[in-house]
Parts: structure tokens; C-alpha cells; sequence
């Protein structure tokens, strides 16, 4: 099975794909803990251009071809082999990261996106999870975690607002493959929530 955790910075997605990741391990299942951008060692290297440094480092045209490049090596090298190895994977972010953030949030790039992602991804996960959070406590949280990988943050309340909103889009347009989890409480709640929303 292939996983993906998505939302807003600081909405604690990825304390829920590891907690997800504890949980089935404890059941015996082999998981791949994985993030975006990044997973591989190519895609790291990518990762510290995507999330470091000034907001407007890069125009959103040239992060749909950065994030789409890392993707491109992430798949390759770590997501095929594991679900071809019969492995469990759980990503924190894939493709519906730049859906929201570059195809709507950054700017009306959504067409740019999806003919890229056909092109050069064309993989879905089986599920994914939206950590819903208000966009306010979601962006203290993040700017109380500190690091220099506070790219997105940078780019105020109101950005993190459209994701918010770009994310809840999602789960409309692809009610099949995407669930919105109450990202509010405790982990071990929310974590209880994410469970729920397994399939049996």
C-alpha cells in the first residue's frame, strides 16, 4: 500500500506518518518512511533549494520543475522498489503538495502541475490523509520549531491560508482517494482519527 500525509506547515502530518508508521510496524508490516521533497539522496539535494532560503528564491514555475525532478528520483529509487518488494509506504507529502502549494496557492499553475505529473510521475497513492488544522496555530507551530527549512512559512498567514483551502479542495475533487483528519488535539488523538480512516 502507498500513503501519503498532506497539509499546511505545522499541521503535524509529519508526527502522524511516523506515528502511522510505529503503529504497523508494531503489527508486523514492513514500512518505508519516506518524505517530499526529498527521500532520496538526489532529492535531498533538491530539498535544500526548495526550502531554504527567501520566499521569492524561486519563481512557482521553476519549483513545479524542481519539486517534479526530486518526485521524478524519489519514485525511482525508493517508492517503486518498496511497493515491488511487496513493502508498505508512507510519504510525508507527494504530488498533491504541488497541486496546492505551486498549482493554486503560489499562483494558477494547476494545468502546469498535471501535465507534468502525467508526463513524468503518473502515480497516485492509494490513500491520502490531509492533516486539517487552523492555518493560525498551524504557522506558530512551525515558527516555534525553528530551522532554517521555513521557506513556506516566510510567506505569511495568508498563504497558509489559501493551502488550507487548496488542501480542503482536494478532498472534494478526489473524494475516493483523499480524507480530511481533524488535526486538532493531541497526536495520540489524532492518530486515532488517522487509524479510523484506514482500510479495513
Amino acid at each position: 500500500m502507498f500513503l501519503s500525509f498532506e497539509g499546511i506547515d505545522g499541521s503535524g502530518k509529519s508526527t502522524q506518518a511516523r506515528l502511522l508508521a510505529d503503529s504497523l510496524r508494531a503489527e508486523g508490516r514492513d514500512v518505508v518512511l519516506t518524505r517530499e521533497p526529498g527521500g532520496s539522496p538526489g532529492a535531498e539535494e533538491i530539498r535544500r533549494l526548495l526550502v531554504e532560503g527567501a520566499g521569492e528564491r524561486w519563481s512557482p514555475e521553476t519549483e513545479i520543475l524542481l519539486f517534479t525532478a526530486a518526485r521524478r528520483d524519489h519514485l525511482e529509487r525508493v517508492i517503486r522498489p518498496a511497493l515491488a518488494a511487496g513493502r508498505t509506504v508512507i510519504t510525508d507529502r507527494f504530488a498533491d503538495s504541488t497541486r496546492v502549494y505551486q498549482g493554486a496557492a503560489r499562483g494558477e499553475l494547476r494545468a502546469m502541475v498535471d501535465r507534468l505529473h502525467d508526463l513524468s510521475i503518473a502515480v497516485e497513492p492509494d490513500l491520502t490523509l490531509v492533516i486539517d488544522i487552523d492555518p493560525a496555530t498551524a504557522l506558530s507551530r512551525g515558527r516555534a520549531r525553528g530551522g532554517n527549512e521555513d521557506r513556506f512559512e516566510s510567506l505569511g498567514l495568508g498563504f497558509q491560508q489559501k493551502l488550507a483551502l487548496g488542501f480542503r479542495a482536494l478532498a472534494n475533487e478526489y473524494p475516493d482517494r483523499v480524507r480530511l483528519i481533524d488535526g486538532s488535539g493531541a497526536p495520540e488523538t489524532v492518530a486515532a482519527r488517522v487509524s479510523a480512516a484506514l482500510p479495513a
